[in-house]
């Protein structure tokens, strides 16, 4: 059996562990061992490295001595450091893109000055600002904090803020802005619109696109859609691979957009294979766009894998191969349910280390997947945080969507220690 490397360790690696073995014997470098992921590997019959991911000669050894022929990187900044690249120059086959590629992700400036050459129809007024005097001029333009302050490069999933939710007034959206210009030389600042929110993923192979069942995410803190933004608490997807509020023409836009760019940043050579999706606005003034991200999102990879009905090492090699099409990449007619766990201080202050019980058998009997993101095992049914992200999914699948609710809520209740968090409303539609 081919030997396949993931690096990374949060649920979305977890999911794609659970994916790659179903095809590939599993070798993994990861800071911590993540439950889930070491079941993976183990399953396998593959190897995992406790070490650092970012560290190209932990990887480079690693790769030689294990003689691995395949890698998957689905993490922002591992793209951004070039790890597939290095995966690429020692001969392997590989599923993201290359730093270069990746650049529609770690460089908001250069997304949209592409979308506004491809479709400049679906940008919102925004200005690229590199200078604090700069700022100060673009404030002009706002009477309140109806604006949206965008961070030039990564800030995994957390550093936009919108006017009026994520900052009051229209001094604390230039004190904000002044604070990434000074981090990385830039910052966006772009007129807030009104409109649902939602997300086009697309498997590529640099040539062609397959679009997955749109996903709907839950970015906000607390019910309701209340608190700071998150990395995501969590995610659902319909039985026809819409949202109640699109219609097909709408992902058709979308996708025509996500297309385009891929073509455009493959132009020269080939810089970009993997995942694509983009996130947009559904506003009165039509479909608007508002980033790409260049790799599987995180819970939306953990809704979309389980959906897919093409076993995903056959996915891989059919990318491989730049022959990827709907007839060889198909997703079932599920309606999929994921809620994320956390600790009580999660996106709120920093917190101690979170240790907590957690009864995964019964989980598991209930009907119910668990993939677990910064945490650790420490004893029989113990864990502990690692970091201060989210602690664990719990992910499920129904003919409805109140029976995939269900069955995750139902499996949760009393399996879960009580000192952890989570949003109640997962399954309500809110527009933002």
């Amino acid at each position: 059996m081919k030997k396949c490397l993931l690096l990374g360790n949060g649920g979305r690696e977890a999911v794609l562990a659970e994916q790659i073995s179903k095809g590939f014997m599993l070798y993994v470098i990861m800071p911590y061992a993540n439950p889930s992921i070491v079941e993976q590997v183990e399953k396998s019959n593959g190897k995992y490295l406790i070490g650092d991911p970012f560290d190209k000669e932990l990887v480079k050894k690693f790769i030689q001595e294990e003689n691995i022929e395949a890698c998957v990187v689905s993490q922002d900044n591992l793209l951004q450091e070039g790890l597939i690249d290095l995966a690429r120059e020692l001969g392997l086959k590989t599923f993201g893109p290359t730093s270069q590629g990746a650049k529609l992700e770690w460089s908001k400036s250069y997304a949209l000055d592409i979308v506004k050459k491809l479709a400049p129809e679906m940008v919102i007024k925004n200005e690229s600002i590199t200078s604090i005097e700069e700022l100060e001029k673009v404030m002009e333009n706002y009477e309140d904090d109806s604006f949206v302050v965008k961070p030039e490069g990564l800030t995994g999933g957390k550093g936009v803020k919108v006017g009026g939710i994520h900052f009051k007034g229209k001094q604390e959206g230039f004190d904000y802005a002044k604070s990434c210009i000074e981090a990385d030389g830039r910052v966006i600042i772009q007129d807030k619109v009104q409109g649902r929110e939602f997300t086009v993923m697309a498997l590529t192979d640099g040539k062609n696109i397959v679009v997955t069942p749109t996903t709907f995410d839950y970015p906000y803190r607390f019910d309701g859609d209340k608190g700071p933004g998150t990395g995501g608490m969590g995610c659902l997807s319909f039985e026809n691979g819409l949202l109640p509020f699109l219609e097909q023409k709408d992902i058709d836009e979308c996708s025509k957009l996500i297309q385009d760019a891929i073509q455009y940043v493959n132009k020269d050579s080939l810089e970009f294979t993997g995942v694509i999706y983009g996130g947009f606005f559904k506003c009165q003034q039509g479909i608007k766009f508002i980033e790409f991200n260049a790799r599987f999102g995180d819970p939306e990879a953990i809704n979309v894998l389980n959906t897919l009905d093409t076993p995903f090492p056959e996915v891989m090699e059919n990318i491989w191969m730049q022959n990827l099409s709907t007839e060889n990449c198909k997703f079932k007619h599920n309606y999929t349910f994921t809620v994320y766990v956390v600790s009580p201080d999660y996106a709120i202050k920093k917190g101690e280390p979170c240790e907590f019980s957690l009864n995964t058998k019964q989980i598991k009997e209930k009907n119910a997947k668990i993939y677990f993101a910064s945490t650790k095992q420490i004893g029989e049914n113990l864990y502990s945080s690692v970091g201060t992200s989210r602690l664990f999914a719990i992910h499920t699948y129904g003919k409805t969507l109140e029976e995939a609710k269900e069955k995750a809520y139902d499996a949760m209740e009393n399996n879960i220690d009580t000192k952890l968090d989570y949003r109640k409303d997962i399954g309500e539609i809110y527009e933002h």
